[in-house]
């Protein structure tokens, strides 16, 4: 499946119907997660300026922040060379102050350091 934005940049979803999308504090450049779009969320993002994913496990669409009130308003989305991942530059806010973007109550999901054993 395949999605031409008003650039001309065309897209590739996986054989899901998905599309990996990274989200990117749009200021500092912190990585707060990574999720999925399909095409329905990504139009619905991009229309409405609020991050909405595809989850996987539930097999729903997902409003960032529709019940925690840690919302994603989009600065801007971004396709790689590729048309197979997007980088998705948001504002993260919640109802008081930055706001996290993983379910852990962390800011963001990328949080645990590895190291060599």
């Amino acid at each position: 499946m395949t999605l031409t934005d008003l650039s001309g940049a065309e897209l590739r979803f996986d054989e899901r119907g998905l599309v990996p999308a990274i989200v990117q504090q749009h200021d500092t450049g912190e990585v707060l997660m990574l999720a999925w779009m399909n095409a329905e969320s990504l139009a619905e993002t991009l229309r409405d300026g609020e991050t909405v994913f595809w989850s996987r496990s539930r097999d729903t669409r997902w409003h960032k922040g529709e019940t925690s009130g840690n919302v994603q308003r989009v600065v801007e989305v971004l396709a790689d060379c590729d048309g197979d991942t997007l980088l998705v530059r948001v504002d993260q806010r919640g109802p008081d102050g930055p706001g996290v973007a993983c379910h852990t109550g962390q800011r963001t999901c990328f949080a645990n350091r590895l190291s060599a054993a």
